[in-house]
């Protein structure tokens, strides 16, 4: 592991306020909480605190936007010019963005620059190509009637997106669901609230009417809680854990049996053959786990590996491992950061101590890296056993669980043991073996020698309790609009 340093950086910050009917505004309360840079533990800035009566005054916004005006009456054709516009914008402010991301969020900023910010500007554009194509069917039925389905949007929508890609699942949630008509309170993650705000002000300024964006920054309980209980939200979308999945769930059934799309938590398995191209495998592995810090929901965790290619597998992965530069997320060579805060630092130790006391062989990494900042040193654990806890939850951290097995059915079985079900991964050069596992894993996405390729137009989602509904593509269209039945007499 290389350590590399973290000198001062000068960030331009946006807009620390509430988005609201398009005006910045302070919270009711007037509360404020600090946003943390994850690299040195100091202090950003001050963010206008978000609670219940925010959320009142932002649905009120929103319903009004939804029910008259300048977006009711728009066309199709111009939602999805509004999307181009603030895909130009997005574009144009690419640094700028990319910085302030990394600042609040501690990814390096080849990530924030290189990966992130073309996926965002990727995925405003496909649902700006969307919104006019989106349509019903005539079907033909007995009788002298005609007969057809609108597609129309589902109303005011309540989304809560996580703090591990803060500007990409703001545009998976916003994209598709302005695409179809929709109006939007979207509440930021507390730890990163800093770019979707700013991304607030460039919505201004492409010329969506007031209301139709209301900008939240604000903690779960309070603010995201108030989101999944109003009584005037149609739908909330949810990207985070599980664990607060169930509680968002429960709160929209006991309000107005709301809708509800949750992309929620994984523990994916990896499979590893002894026919694969081995050095390609193992980057993959490599990358498959501590890309974004680990904390990715679909991480490749759990990495299968065949016992004829175990010890090689484990090797070349400890040395990988070990080579990989750790710091300073500025500096163009990183390709680790921090951990977001400290909480989820002392969590992710938490299970290399768990990993260690349950017998798994710790073969690098298991420290803090450097002095400062929420660092943690590239993990590789080996014998790992089904039932230890760092095969079974997930860690949202750079450790690797390396596991091995023996045949095809073995390794489809115990990859499907788990309550998870997000995405996978095989490797061999077999393409039969490769479909066979495909259509065997119980995960909604599965990647065939590769790993984290995502595209706008791929639809992504959880089997079991990763989740509900799909995100991106046209699938992600379909949870954002209501089918109506139109039945005329002839």
């Amino acid at each position: 592991m290389v350590i590399a340093s973290v000198p001062e950086q000068k960030v331009k910050i946006g807009p620390t306020q509430l988005l609201i009917n398009n005006e910045w505004v302070d919270s009711v309360s007037g509360k404020r909480f600090e946003t943390i840079n994850p690299a040195t533990g100091e202090v950003i800035c001050h963010v206008a605190e978000a609670d219940a009566a925010d959320v009142d005054r932002a649905v009120e916004a929103a319903r009004k936007a939804f029910s008259s005006g300048d977006w009711k009456n728009m066309s199709a054709t111009g939602r999805g010019e509004l999307l181009y516009k603030l895909a130009d914008l997005i574009e144009q402010n690419i640094e700028e963005l990319a910085r302030l991301e990394t600042l609040d969020n501690g990814k390096p900023l080849n990530d924030s620059l290189k990966a992130d910010l073309p996926l965002v500007i990727a995925c405003y554009r496909y649902y700006a190509g969307w919104a006019d194509k989106i349509q019903g069917k005539t079907i033909p039925i007995n009788g002298p009637y005609f007969c057809y389905t609108r597609h129309e949007p589902v109303g005011v929508v309540g989304q809560i997106i996580p703090w591990n890609f803060p500007l990409l699942m703001q545009a998976w949630k916003l994209a598709p669901a302005l695409a179809t008509g929709n109006t939007v309170i979207l509440k930021t993650a507390e730890q990163t609230p800093l770019s979707a705000l700013r991304i607030g002000e460039l919505i201004v300024e492409a010329g969506f009417p007031p209301g139709v964006v209301n900008i939240l920054s604000g903690y779960g309980p309070t603010a995201g809680g108030a989101i999944a209980r109003h009584m005037d939200i149609d739908k909330v979308a949810f990207t985070g854990s599980t664990e607060v999945g169930h509680l968002i769930m429960e709160a929209a059934a006991k309000s107005n049996l709301k809708r509800v799309t949750l992309e929620l938590g994984g523990k994916s398995p990896n499979i590893v053959f002894a026919d694969a191209d081995m050095d390609q495998a193992i980057e993959g592995a490599h990358f498959g786990l501590f890309f974004n810090q680990g904390q990715c929901c679909c991480a490749g965790s759990r990495v299968f590996v065949e016992e004829k290619c175990y010890d090689e597998f484990v090797a070349k992965s400890v040395e990988r491992a070990k080579r990989r530069t750790v710091g300073n997320p500025f500096d163009t060579q990183t390709e680790q950061g921090p951990q977001v805060d400290k909480e989820q630092f002392h969590k992710v130790m938490s299970y290399i101590e768990s990993g260690q006391r349950e017998g798994a062989k710790m073969l690098c990494g298991g420290s803090q890296a450097g002095s400062q900042g929420y660092f943690i040193e590239p993990t590789i654990f080996a014998d790992v056993q089904d039932e230890m806890k760092i095969a079974q939850e997930e860690i949202f951290g750079p450790v690797m669980s390396i596991i091995k097995f023996k045949d095809i059915d073995e390794v489809i079985k115990r990859a499907n043991t788990t309550i998870y079900g997000l995405a996978a991964a095989v490797w061999t050069k077999d393409i039969t073996k490769a479909h066979a596992i495909a259509h065997s894993l119980r995960a909604g996405t599965v990647w065939v020698n590769c790993f984290d390729v995502f595209d706008a137009a791929a639809p992504f989602g959880g089997f079991k309790q990763s989740g509900i509904g799909r995100e991106l593509g046209e699938y992600g269209l379909q949870q954002y609009t209501e089918v109506k039945t139109v039945t005329v007499k002839l």
